[in-house]
């Protein structure tokens, strides 16, 4: 099996700058101050800590903006439609800002986009949550072979793969490095 790197941890803090900044110039056309009304809410595990690094992207660019105000967390495991064949699947807290998501812009946030089962799955959660004026969607790696119409607004790389191919993405939260790796 071979594994190759194709992004480096200066790579990964490229992409989330730039995903920040086009999400700001994407709301800026909905609203005055780009940030306001804007929901970030990050999708279990490295979605997570995907969606802290592009929240404090935004806020490094928008220094008013208020990190914890527009930050949560989605746990989807109970809307997944393939909980018969996973082993032993333990549900997160789902957490959403005070202001909640009703009438604001929500970006979901994963790690690897590749079927669209997952992000299915995040839009049935969060109507449970009220109803958003707009759901856009940020991935660092769009790697391709979708299985339903879903496409990621805001893209760190598209990773042609094959379906025999694995994305492991390893960020430092977790892994204790950043790095996306291809192994075949």
């Amino acid at each position: 099996m071979s594994a190759r790197t194709v992004l480096s941890s200066d790579d990964i803090n490229r992409a989330i700058t730039r995903i920040a900044h086009e999400i700001l110039e994407a709301n800026n056309s909905l609203q005055k101050k780009s940030h306001q009304n804007l929901v970030i809410l990050g999708i279990p595990t490295r979605g997570v800590h995907l969606a802290r690094r592009i929240a404090n992207a935004i806020a490094k660019a928008e220094p008013d903006c208020e990190v914890e105000a527009m930050l949560g967390r989605l746990d989807i495991t109970m809307h997944r439609d393939d909980l018969s064949k996973r082993s032993a699947v333990s549900v997160t807290a789902t957490e959403i800002p005070k202001q909640g998501i009703e009438d604001r812009l929500v970006v979901l946030v994963d790690d690897v986009l590749f079927s669209g089962r997952t992000i299915r799955a995040a839009l049935d959660a969060l109507g449970e949550y009220g109803r958003p004026r707009a759901v856009r969607l940020a991935v660092l790696v769009d790697r391709g072979h979708r299985e339903l119409p879903i496409r990621a607004d805001f893209v760190g790389k598209n990773l042609p793969t094959s379906r025999e191919e694995r994305i492991h993405v390893q960020l430092l939260e977790v892994d204790g490095t950043d790095s996306v790796v291809i192994q075949s």
